[in-house]
């Protein structure tokens, strides 16, 4: 009697060891926590430049000299480091604090409103998060590469 029990319940699944090599890129992670991550991500990037944020502002208000050498820096560059990547290092700095900003205010309006957590509202916040944060990254993009 317990066999016939047993064979009519669903399979229970099989937990193995994962190889992080093989298993990890095919693992689809929902938009929701790619969102996630990048907020975490975000947020180390600002912490960690952080340094060179305080460096661009103090040179820039400082004299109109200290502008000039700020403004030459992001141009010519410095010594064997190109001036274009200072201004994808600002670039950077611009996309982290963009998608923090507007990721952090869709987690706050999750945490006031719990009655909005669910699946649906997570996907829909992550794609308007992503749609907002994108668009706006790259036309500062394009003004600071001087496209415009």
């Amino acid at each position: 009697m317990t066999e016939r029990v047993s064979s009519s319940r669903a399979q229970r699944p099989v937990f193995r060891n994962i190889n992080a090599l093989q298993d990890l890129p095919t693992y689809r992670l929902p938009i929701a926590g790619i969102v996630s991550i990048l907020h975490r991500i975000s947020g180390a990037i600002m912490f960690l430049l952080m340094p060179f944020v305080i460096w661009m502002f103090d040179t820039s208000i400082s004299s109109e000299y200290s502008f000039a050498k700020f403004a030459r820096v992001f141009n010519a560059g410095v010594g064997v480091v190109p001036g274009w990547f200072f201004k994808l290092v600002a670039l950077g700095i611009i996309w982290s604090f963009l998608h923090h900003f507007v990721a952090g205010i869709r987690y706050l309006v999750m945490d006031v409103s719990h009655s909005l957590v669910t699946k649906e509202f997570g996907r829909s916040s992550a794609q308007i998060t992503l749609a907002i944060s994108l668009p706006l990254t790259l036309a500062l993009a394009l003004k600071l590469f001087g496209v415009y």
